[in-house]
């Protein structure tokens, strides 16, 4: 295994992992994983994120992004603001050196968590402006897009967006395929696992384009129970049974894609 495994799209930042962090890394290289791809939410991650990096320079890769959804989980939840963003812009400038991608980034179309046009059009605001910088900056962009896969796709090719993942993808193979089309990644984490519903469009999207990845601590195998990065072997191994394929040889495959997608990942 020359790369190792890239979990190209979790939350290591996360509060839920703060208490036993030393005991989750060191099951995270147990498990051969090398590079943690750590995106973020919002602002106050930010020095969280770099933190972990200066700690684990080898394993922590920062992406900073504004993910359409703010305020976390519960009541306080609401779309992101061009205000939120305005806050958060000089940092992506200050850290650039520092970052891989910008990411979380995207659109929530969710009915619920976004229930006005005025929501949906902050959104689009924030997610079109965040892929300028990443244009900017040179930089490829970490994505979310639930009940949005269509209107993501079509807006990052409209910007001219040519390195994208889109994580955690649930949208249709047809818009997967558009996706493909333009030179996009998708990803999937352990949640996958649960049910079959995703095994049509994980064969549609062909090996070249596929990423692993735990979001982690959500989306694992139980979800009411932590995610880990060392969960990343469920996904490769549900993958390699959809495809047909050996489990090492998704393991290399969406290594060396993520270390094309990613190009300042360190070996």
């Amino acid at each position: 295994m020359e790369y190792g495994f890239v979990d190209c799209h979790c939350h290591i930042s996360a509060r839920e992992f703060e208490e036993d962090l030393e005991d989750v890394i060191q099951r995270t290289t147990e498990a051969g994983v090398k590079t943690l791809v750590a995106v973020t939410e919002g602002l106050g991650e930010f020095d969280r994120v770099l933190q972990l990096q200066g700690r684990y320079p080898h394993l922590v890769a920062p992406c900073f992004g504004l993910h359409p959804l703010q305020g976390g989980e519960g009541p306080e939840q609401r779309s992101v603001t061009p205000q939120d963003l305005e806050a958060a812009l000089p940092q992506f400038y200050k850290h650039r050196e520092r970052l891989v991608a910008i990411g979380e980034v995207g659109l929530d179309f969710t009915p619920w968590c976004a229930p006005t046009q005025r929501d949906r059009d902050d959104q689009m605001c924030v997610f079109i402006k965040q892929l300028h910088v990443a244009k900017e900056l040179d930089l490829p962009v970490n994505v979310h897009s639930r009940s949005a896969a269509q209107v993501t796709i079509q807006t990052m090719r409209e910007q001219g967006i040519s390195r994208a993942l889109l994580h955690n993808f649930a949208g249709k193979p047809s818009a997967a395929l558009e996706g493909v089309k333009a030179g996009y990644l998708f990803s999937f984490p352990p949640a996958v696992c649960r049910n079959r519903q995703r095994d049509k469009l994980i064969r549609q999207i062909p090996l070249e384009h596929i990423c692993l990845e735990t979001d982690s601590p959500a989306l694992g195998l139980d979800k009411h129970v932590r995610n880990e990065p060392r969960n990343i072997v469920l996904s490769c191994r549900y993958i390699a049974d959809v495809k047909g394929v050996s489990p090492q040889t998704v393991q290399l495959v969406a290594a060396q894609n993520a270390h094309r997608l990613f190009p300042k990942l360190k070996r």
